[in-house]
């Protein structure tokens, strides 16, 4: 998270860090998506120096959710199953993922946790949000994807 990223708003960057719990959730699940997005944000946040944000982790670790959620909807990538249909559903979990994650739960922690400024986290989760969006589905799509076929050249084997 804090190396090839791109500077997007004041402590908002693009990044692919948010690709590891899409992978993650699409191998094993939500709560171990939400796990990553949520930890991996914390120890991002202390590597480069900007200390405890739980609010941001928080915010994270529930997109982590809806990004992970793939396996309740029939795509298993681990079984080589991610098709069209789970590509649309993927992508609706991502952008109502994203709303709900940095238009309301981070916001709300912000409030509760420090009080802040509500104003500067509304444009910071705005800014977030639309970044998260662009990466789950321009990368996040065709990772899921490549896992999937390449899971899927393993089935139907026989022994000879």
């Amino acid at each position: 998270m804090n190396y090839g990223s791109i500077k997007v708003f004041t402590n908002t960057s693009l990044t692919t860090a948010m690709i590891v719990p899409v992978i993650v959730g699409g191998l094993f699940g939500p709560l171990p998506a939400a796990c990553a997005a949520g930890i991996g944000n914390v120890i991002a946040d202390l590597i480069g120096g900007w200390g405890f944000w739980f609010d941001w982790s928080i915010g994270n670790a529930c997109l982590g959710l809806f990004v992970g959620a793939l396996p309740l909807y029939g795509a298993y990538i681990e079984d080589g199953i991610f098709d069209v249909k789970h590509m649309i559903i993927y992508a609706i979990l991502c952008v109502v993922g994203c709303g709900i994650s940095f238009g309301l739960v981070t916001p709300l922690f912000t409030v509760l946790f420090y009080g802040g400024e509500l104003s500067i986290t509304l444009i910071q989760s705005a800014v977030s949000s639309v970044s998260n969006i662009i990466v789950l589905l321009v990368i996040g799509i065709p990772v899921l994807k490549v896992l999937a076929n390449r899971n899927k050249r393993g089935q139907n084997l026989k022994a000879e």
